[in-house]
């Protein structure tokens, strides 16, 4: 390539990215909101409580306060919870039965939900708590354990500046239309379908 060509290369690059960089300033600069935000990790890939977890870990990087609570699971022997449950600024509650093939208990598995709610409630009205992660909780409205309503409810009804995070497959359109931020995680390929147990640190 001579000098010449060259040069005019880098004046393009030059031009394009200054482009960019006033439309990114100028987006910035119109997002002057602050305050509490919904997140919902769905779909079938691997990673939605996973990046809920590292939201957790950012948080308290900032001094906030955050709590825990796990629908569906019922195990207590995770990294996760090994990890964060000894922090001061972290309260975590497992309070699953296993999941439903498990139990196969659907009125036992309703009363668990709703107890497991019910801890949910006291965190949503205090607004001490910074952070609030909902792990597994979109199954409590696929199976109808919980009502739409009520939920969104107290989810609109949280302290201003509370952050939660709700993790799950299947989504219902309902949470996906209040939430701030939703990403879906897609499944390409899972080492579980060669036939790889759940590995330590990595599932679990």
């Amino acid at each position: 390539m001579s000098e010449a060509a060259h040069s005019e290369r880098e004046a393009r690059h030059l031009a394009r990215m200054a482009r960019k960089k006033a439309i990114i300033d100028a987006n910035i600069a119109a997002a002057d909101e602050e305050r509490g935000l919904l997140l919902v990790n769905t779909g079938n890939g691997k990673g939605k409580s996973s990046a809920a977890f590292g939201v957790l870990a950012r948080a308290l990087g900032h001094g906030m306060n955050c709590a825990v609570v796990q629908f569906i699971k019922s195990r207590s022997d995770t990294g996760e919870e090994a990890f964060f449950r000894e922090h001061p600024r972290v309260k975590w509650h497992v309070m699953g039965d296993g999941f439903t093939w498990d139990t196969q208990n659907d009125a036992q598995d309703k009363a668990t939900a709703r107890a497991a709610w019910q801890q949910v409630v006291t965190y949503l009205r205090d607004p001490a708590i910074d952070l609030l992660i909902l792990d597994e909780f979109t199954y409590t409205l696929k199976y109808g354990w919980l009502p739409l309503d009520e939920i969104s409810r107290e989810l609109m009804s949280r302290p201003d500046m509370q952050h939660v995070i709700i993790t799950g497959r299947a989504a219902p359109e309902g949470l996906i239309e209040i939430a701030d931020t939703v990403t879906t995680m897609d499944l390409t390929k899972h080492a579980y379908h060669a036939g790889v147990k759940a590995m330590p640190g990595v599932e679990w």
